[in-house]
């Protein structure tokens, strides 16, 4: 058995998980793209210390942020991971987090190409442009091209890394094979939304308080300034500030704004997905209507 809590960020997906985790004794397997790499902890929202003394968390921290982790390497760590806890120790284990490619990988064993990236060849590809990147996909792999979006650099990068590297397209090596074991997914959505931008914005201004610039200056100190985790969303906007290039205050509204856009993202890929069980995460007594259910299903 396995149980996935997933929604978009800021809606308590952390909270509610530890105090499953608590009453299941059970342990959260995290399904965050960036909270997997060490010294990303402020604008990642990663799980304090404190959180991470009351229940084990894996995949939190783990990773140096100049080795990028590629969603098949998540996926075959976590599903050797889940194996051991459910065979070994008798656990249903909780997948928690807001990347759902690193979700569905798991859920649907997704069959994905084992190839590492090859940053001189993507660095060719940046040069070249997404609109030409894009022309190619069309010409050598129309079926990616159908999925992707025109522009979307990343997925559309990485189908050409694929069929450049192996010489056949992303298409032809992808499919699903899920897992033989049962799986509840559960989804909180704040239906709120005016409630949900609040939300956003005062971890904006609580990024600040904790220390956020200076997470950031030690982040370009010690991994370079171009390390690509600080163009992601919170740390190219503290980035951007550091460099002079805007002020603090756009730098906080920027973050704000593009959090908002990507919770966004976020909720519109989840919704998309029938298996999802949702509960508002507003709910007063949402403990106990998840609780609940996750009884029925464990039992």
């Amino acid at each position: 058995m396995l149980i996935v809590i997933c929604g978009a960020t800021a809606t308590g997906k952390s909270g509610l998980a530890i105090a499953i985790a608590q009453r299941l004794n059970a342990e959260i397997i995290s399904a965050d793209s960036r909270q997997i790499y060490r010294d990303f902890d402020i604008a990642t929202a990663t799980v304090s210390s404190a959180e991470l003394a009351l229940v084990p968390h894996h995949f939190v921290s783990t990773s140096a942020p100049n080795h990028p982790v590629t969603v098949a390497q998540y996926q075959a760590e976590a599903q050797a991971l889940i194996d051991r806890l459910q065979q070994q120790q008798g656990q249903v284990p909780l997948l928690v987090g807001g990347t759902g490619l690193y979700i569905k990988s798991v859920v649907k064993g997704m069959k994905m190409p084992r190839v590492a990236a090859d940053e001189d060849l993507r660095s060719q590809l940046t040069n070249l442009g997404q609109v030409q990147c894009y022309q190619i996909l069309q010409q050598v792999d129309r079926q990616a091209a159908t999925r992707i979006h025109p522009n979307d650099p990343t997925r559309t990068i990485r189908a050409l890394e694929v069929y450049y590297v192996t010489g056949r397209t992303i298409s032809s090596q992808q499919g699903e094979y899920p897992p033989s074991y049962p799986i509840l997914q559960i989804g909180l959505d704040c239906e709120n939304l005016d409630l949900l931008a609040l939300r956003i914005e005062q971890r904006a201004q609580q990024m600040i308080e904790l220390g956020w610039e200076d997470e950031v200056r030690s982040l370009g100190a010690k991994y370079g300034w171009d390390l690509p985790l600080l163009k992601t969303l919170g740390y190219a906007q503290m980035r951007q500030y550091i460099r002079g290039e805007i002020s603090l205050a756009a730098a906080i509204d920027l973050t704000t704004l593009f959090t908002r856009q990507f919770a966004k993202r976020q909720r519109t890929w989840f919704r998309a997905i029938p298996e999802i069980e949702w509960f508002d995460s507003n709910d007063p007594i949402l403990l106990d209507r998840v609780w609940h259910h996750v009884q029925n299903f464990v039992a």
